[in-house]
């Protein structure tokens, strides 16, 4: 029997990944979303469709990856992998040649993890903009 995608984990994992913590996927999810409601969340093995298309928009990743990502199929394909690898090539570890730049995607994760970071802020300054006019003057 194949196992289960677990989707909160699987949220978790790309929160991680991309460096950024529940409070600020809270944030970014919205008045009604709190570290803890993030926290619990990240506990359940299915996420109802509405939440899975928030949390992906706010992560900047598709859906699918949520939905489809399994770690260990993942471990299974890299083990498999670098093992053929080191059949044909004799070893692997030195002669590996990614078909991408590690540190391009590394950079791309890094702008697209600044760039949330100031749509986040732009949105608090829209926030505390509203709040002061809120405010009676004196």
């Amino acid at each position: 029997m194949e196992p289960k995608i677990h989707e909160g984990k699987n949220v978790k994992r790309f929160r991680e990944m991309l460096g950024i913590k529940q409070e600020a996927l809270a944030q970014e999810l919205g008045e009604d979303w709190t570290q803890k409601k993030v926290s619990l969340m990240e506990q359940k093995a299915v996420l109802e469709p509405e939440v899975l298309y928030k949390v992906s928009k706010a992560l900047n990743i598709p859906d699918m990856a949520i939905k489809n990502f399994d770690e260990e199929k993942a471990i299974t394909i890299i083990a498999n992998t670098v093992n053929n690898n080191d059949h044909a090539t004799g070893n692997s570890l030195f002669n590996y040649q990614p078909i991408f730049n590690p540190i391009d995607k590394i950079v791309q994760l890094h702008e697209e993890k600044i760039q949330l970071y100031e749509r986040m802020l732009r949105e608090k300054e829209d926030m505390i903009n509203k709040l002061e006019k809120l405010l009676p003057q004196n």
